[in-house]
């Protein structure tokens, strides 16, 4: 009776081939995590843009989270929010009419965990941007990344975020 096993080489071509899968599915792995980690910041910030054009469609101001009703993901601490990748602030802190309604980081994220080369605690941010006087309409500018990374690393995971309210 004739005993057959793998050669040496063999062996080895298979644990070459492992290596080089592993190499190339790992990163790829990686990235797909903090993609979906990072899909969270979409659907809050276009729910934002929506109740505050309702809000300004109603009442031609611009007001706080409470006040237009809005609620972001995760758990209230005051009025942050927080989920485990993100925490939500909003700085409108009061009423204002529709041709004073310029505000910078109306809405924000910032990440709590480092998602992939986009840097911890970067921040995707909504701006109120201006407001026509005629329409009471109000227009939106998004942004994101933060002076420590790269802001390509952070729009990478959320490619169209910076479109939201256009």
């Amino acid at each position: 009776m004739k005993k057959q096993g793998f050669t040496l080489i063999e062996l080895m071509v298979v644990v070459v081939i492992i290596g080089i899968l592993a190499a190339v599915a790992v990163p790829k792995l990686f990235g797909m995590i903090a993609k979906s980690k990072a899909s969270e910041v979409g659907p809050a910030a276009g729910e934002y843009v929506k109740v505050m054009n309702a809000y300004v469609a109603e009442k031609d101001s611009v007001s706080t989270w409470a006040n237009i009703g809005y609620k972001a993901p995760g758990t209230a601490s005051g009025s942050v929010f927080s989920t485990t990748t993100f925490k939500y602030t909003g700085a409108v802190t009061a009423t204002k009419a529709v041709t004073a309604a310029a505000q910078n980081g109306a809405w924000e994220a910032a990440s709590k965990v480092m998602l992939n080369d986009c840097a911890l605690g970067s921040v995707w941010s909504i701006n109120i941007a201006n407001a026509s006087v005629d329409g009471g309409e109000i227009s939106y500018a998004a942004f994101a990344g933060a002076a420590t990374s790269n802001l390509a690393d952070c729009e990478m995971l959320t490619p169209s975020f910076t479109k939201i309210g256009q």
